[in-house]
Order: C-alpha cells, then structure tokens, then sequence
C-alpha cells in the first residue's frame, strides 16, 4: 500500500494543550518515534500499531466526527500526534487530505524534523525540547524560518535551566514575532506556580498551559 501509516490509535477526547485547549478533537497517533526524551509519557507508540490507508484513516475520522457542517459552522478538529508524526512521509498526504475537507487540522511534532514539507494549511505545534529532555541537540534551528503566524513553539520546563534557556532562545530568535508560543511544566517534576511566577517576574509573553487531560483523566491513561 503506497500511501500506507503505521498507526497506533485513533480516538475523540478534547484537545489537551496549545491554543485550542478545551475544544473536542479527534486524534491520530503514530508509531514510532526517534528521539527519548526523559520525561517522555507516550513511550508505549514508539512500537505496535496497525497499517492503515490514509482512505482508512480518514474513513475511522470521520466515524468519530462529523465532517459534514452546515456553512458558517464549526469544522471539526484533528491532531496528528506520535510519537513523531514527521518520521512518516505518507503523513503529508494525510494531512494534506484532511486539509482538502475543510477540517482544522494540528500536527503536534518536536524541532528535530523538517515543518517545511507540511502543507501550508498545517498547524504546526512545535515541542521544541529543553536541556532536560535530553535532546535539545537535535533541534532544527532552520526551523525557526519556517514557522507561521498560525503555528505554536511549545517549551516544556522542568528545570530552572530550562526556563532560562527557553527564555535566551526566545530573544534571541525573536520567537514572539514568529508564532504563538507556549510553556508548560514538565509533569511532576516543577510546580505549576513556581513556572508561572517566573513568567511573571520576567514579563515573558507565552502562554502557560496545562496538560488538561492529565488533570480529568488520570496521567497515564491512554485514548484521551
């Protein structure tokens, strides 16, 4: 099957993070995953999955969501999610097609693969990794170019040195300018109020977010 993914789930919960939190969205996990972060909490789709046509998985979307809307209505939300989306090339057509119906369609991926490739109707949500994750050495700086006004830079925190870090790179790339930007904590390793206190402190113009569905639903449930 020349259009095939490896998918390991597809289900409808509400969007945890970024700018549409809160919001319900339908999500496509993929397999696999080249980079291990400390923290990582979706180890188990770095294996496993079924092998899906990108005609399968919008079939199984549009079991979970309605993609036909009255004009002026809402359209259905989509995230594409791994592990690490960009690893598979079939994931454009995908998207691509996703875009075609009309649906808003997130790509949640870290700076480590190429964004340039997506379709320009792609919402990036860009995990640009810090110190403590262990991989902030493989993050695409050319990346940065890339970004649109609808994309999101997301940084995870878990240290002080990463918040200070995060803070140098976003001056020193003007990240503001560039894309909506988002800091959170890494899950149970840094208060929620000491991250929102040094956003404060220092005036810095993100938004703190919370993994919503860490909070409704218990942290290592999967499917939500």
């Amino acid at each position: 099957m020349g259009d095939s993914l490896l998918v390991h789930e597809i289900y409808l919960s509400i969007q945890g993070e970024s700018t549409f939190a809160g919001l319900p969205c339908a999500f496509v996990r993929l397999t696999g995953c080249d980079l291990r972060c400390s923290y990582c909490d979706t180890a188990y789709a770095f294996t496993g999955g079924n092998t899906m046509t990108v005609d399968e998985v919008i079939a199984e979307l549009q079991k979970q969501c309605d993609f036909s809307r009255e004009p002026g209505d809402s359209l259905p939300l989509v995230e594409i999610t791994g592990g690490e989306p960009l690893l598979q090339k079939n994931v454009h057509a995908l998207m691509r097609r996703l875009c075609d119906l009309g649906v808003t369609v997130l790509v949640e991926t870290s700076g480590a693969h190429d964004i340039g490739k997506s379709d320009a109707r792609v919402r990036h949500v860009m995990d640009w990794k810090c110190p403590s994750s262990g991989e902030a050495g493989k993050m695409i700086a050319d990346n940065i170019a890339r970004l649109k006004p609808s994309d999101e830079v997301k940084f995870v925190i878990g240290t002080v040195e990463d918040y200070e870090w995060a803070k140098a790179l976003i001056d020193k790339y003007s990240l503001n300018q560039r894309a909506k930007l988002l800091m959170g904590t890494v899950y149970g390793a840094l208060e929620n109020a000491q991250l929102i206190e040094w956003i404060l402190a220092d005036g810095l113009d993100v938004r703190f977010q919370l993994q919503v569905h860490k909070i409704v639903w218990d942290s290592k449930k999967r499917g939500v």
